[in-house]
């Protein structure tokens, strides 16, 4: 079915419930972030929940890499704050910057997961890009009117990998 290029590997309801500990377990080194409505509301600056999640992640041994659409001076603010790496206007789903930040993080597609709340963007990006990606609930309903659009073709694509058996994991620890 065309919709499945669009599906998740997993839909989880925060980035924060994502167990990272077996993840770790599993040999993941590596993780990319949107940012915007997936790590923190939009536009919104790194919090210290942000900031916890990236300190664990590199404790676990992991390197972290943003990918944003958005400009430089919200990606790069982030990341400092995170102290992440990043690529700011990245252009997905276009999967040039995927390969990209698995370079800068020394990793590769089947170490790699890509953690994102849009289909369009973000998870068709990182299944064009072999990577594994999550599907998180977007953290704030107040988005710009072109991404409440695609909000709607979204559910359309969710209802029907929802069908197919996919699901919102059960399997969330809190984190």
């Amino acid at each position: 079915m065309i919709l499945e290029r669009f599906y998740p590997k997993e839909w989880v309801e925060s980035t924060y419930k994502i167990d990272w500990e077996a993840w770790s377990r599993k040999g993941i080194a590596g993780v990319i972030f949107d940012i915007d409505n997936t790590l923190v509301p939009h536009d919104a600056p790194a919090d210290d929940r942000a900031r916890a999640l990236f300190l664990r992640l590199r404790k676990l041994g992991m390197k972290t890499c943003l990918l944003s659409n958005n400009k430089e001076p919200r990606v790069a603010s982030f990341g400092k704050e995170v102290d992440s790496l990043y690529i700011y206007k990245s252009g997905k789903p276009g999967t040039k910057n995927y390969k990209k930040a698995m370079e800068l993080m020394g990793t590769n597609s089947k170490n790699t997961l890509f953690v994102g709340d849009q289909l369009f963007t973000d998870v068709y990006g990182a299944n064009r890009a072999g990577i594994y990606g999550i599907l998180v609930k977007p953290m704030n309903p107040k988005e710009e009117i072109q991404i409440v659009l695609k909000r709607y073709l979204e559910a359309v694509v969710l209802y029907y990998y929802k069908r197919k058996g996919g699901s919102q994991s059960a399997t969330e620890k809190n984190g």
